[in-house]
């Protein structure tokens, strides 16, 4: 009774291991796939670049889609919003937002780039471009959130805001709106305003590829599992013979 009680224990914490790394393995998957056809998305309407109106930033129907857009307006005397935590060829910094008001009077968050920050934090200088200008470049979706907290702080000098994340219920009363568009837009890296930028999708995120690989791992560590018990339950039956 005894080795049936430990072969029974045995196997169900095998298989309860193996589910649970089979289920790791398919969730990276499902990430890899997911990101996959937001990029494959991105680089069609990147390919075609077809001029879209900026007014298409508000709409919520198409929240996850990509759009080339483009469009006249200026930035409005506001804070700018530093994202912080973003990394670019290896070096920790911000990536610069300002709120850019198009003619028919839509605002939303423009990336003007990515900015170092230096040893001791702090903040750069981040001027707002000025007078009526046109722009254009790809609505996107805001960065990825992540698991940390939405606060919203002034930065040191009190004329700009730094945040982890661009939460749609924080950000907009901290700028005196009462909403933000779901979109943001993600300038041309052509125009000659604003800092260090691309169209790079996931740069502070892991690749469909990581995903492929860590998938692959999990789906090992379930397989080694397996095979370990087998191992251990023939050793066993093979000794007490």
């Amino acid at each position: 009774m005894s080795r049936r009680r430990n072969l029974l224990v045995g196997w169900t914490l095998a298989i309860l291991t193996m589910v649970g790394f089979v289920n790791l393995g398919l969730w990276q998957s499902r990430r890899a796939v997911e990101k996959q056809g937001m990029l494959d998305a991105a680089q069609a309407v990147l390919t075609a670049r077809r001029p879209l109106p900026l007014s298409l930033a508000a709409d919520p129907a198409r929240a996850r889609d990509y759009d080339w857009t483009q469009g006249q307006g200026e930035f409005v005397d506001a804070p700018a919003v530093l994202l912080d935590n973003q990394q670019h060829e290896g070096r920790t910094g911000v990536r610069v937002y300002r709120l850019f008001a198009e003619d028919d009077g839509m605002m939303l968050l423009a990336d003007l780039g990515w900015l170092p920050l230096p040893g001791d934090r702090r903040m750069p200088a981040v001027p707002r471009p000025e007078g009526r200008m046109a722009v254009r470049g790809l609505l996107v979706r805001p960065p990825s959130a992540g698991l940390v907290g939405a606060d919203v702080e002034k930065t040191d000098d009190g004329d700009n805001l730094l945040v982890t994340r661009l939460d749609a219920q924080a950000l907009p009363s901290a700028l005196g709106l009462q909403a933000l568009p779901p979109r943001v837009l993600r300038l041309d890296p052509q125009l000659e305003i604003g800092y260090q930028r691309d169209l790079e999708l996931l740069p502070n995120t892991l690749p469909p590829e990581k995903h492929r690989g860590y998938a692959v791992q999990w789906f090992a560590l379930a397989l080694a599992v397996l095979v370990t018990a087998l191992v251990l339950t023939f050793r066993r039956k093979s000794t007490n013979r």
